[in-house]
């Protein structure tokens, strides 16, 4: 198996157990929902189950304009895989994947599940998208906590932070709800890529660490939980060291190669 298939198989079997899980906790609630629950499972990125399947929380249909932003995102990620990708010089390619990672991005998590909740809400069911415009975030925690990602803020926040933080105290329990998130990125991008191995889970904590201090004492005196100091702060903690998420083996080995295999080089 390539290490752009075998990373794909990887990604999808932990999705569809930990969406499994949650849909398990929820169907107590909600045990008539056979064609919804067909739905959560099959045809929505998202992880928040209980709120998906409830049908006493019907979605506000969404406007016009409100499908604008998304198709033009998924627009912006299909010229950037299929376009200027190719326009970088194969003497660069690194930079070559980075374009490419970015682009898929945009295409899926920004574009096509962003579409995908505004089709399940003009049909009346409540799925919010998973990307809350991150890039509005003020302060590192309103990034992870707020914005980036929440299908996998909402399954940390019920089976790991939840559970966790009366025991262990808020702190060590956002930690490790960040070594989680680490751990999962090690094993999806650094074992199909064999190679950086620790450098996702690094990232995340760093992350994790990042925002500990910005929510102590210390953060309050140095200005991290609003304005400039808080913005740069975020800046630096979670764009600065992405490298290691997407790590240079993992660029080379998984990403490049799956771009060739979509001809989007």
């Amino acid at each position: 198996m390539s290490a752009w298939l075998f990373m794909w198989c990887l990604a999808f079997t932990i999705f569809f157990g930990l969406k499994w899980l949650t849909w398990w906790e929820a169907r107590r609630h909600f045990p008539r929902r056979l064609g919804r629950s067909l739905a959560y499972l099959f045809a929505w990125p998202g992880m928040d189950a209980e709120t998906f399947l409830d049908p006493g929380k019907p979605a506000p249909a969404p406007q016009l304009r409100d499908w604008l932003g998304p198709v033009l995102k998924a627009a912006l990620g299909v010229l950037l895989l299929w376009v200027i990708a190719r326009r970088v010089p194969d003497q660069q390619p690194l930079l070559q994947g980075w374009i490419g990672l970015f682009g898929l991005v945009c295409l899926l998590h920004f574009g096509s599940f962003h579409l995908i909740a505004l089709f399940w809400q003009a049909g009346g069911v409540m799925a919010r998208p998973i990307m809350s415009k991150p890039l509005h975030a003020q302060t590192l925690s309103e990034f992870w906590g707020k914005r980036w990602n929440l299908g996998f803020r909402q399954l940390a926040h019920d089976f790991l932070f939840r559970p966790l933080h009366k025991r262990i105290g808020v702190a060590a329990a956002g930690l490790l709800v960040f070594l989680a998130s680490g751990l999962i990125h090690d094993l999806v991008i650094s074992l199909p890529a064999r190679g950086g191995y620790g450098l996702p889970t690094g990232y995340f904590v760093l992350q994790g660490l990042g925002v500990t201090l910005e929510r102590s004492a210390w953060g309050r005196r140095l200005g991290l939980q609003a304005g400039f100091p808080a913005w740069l702060f975020l800046l630096a903690i979670a764009s600065a060291p992405a490298f290691w998420l997407f790590h240079p083996a993992f660029v080379r080995r998984v990403i490049l190669p799956f771009m060739h295999a979509i001809h989007a080089l």
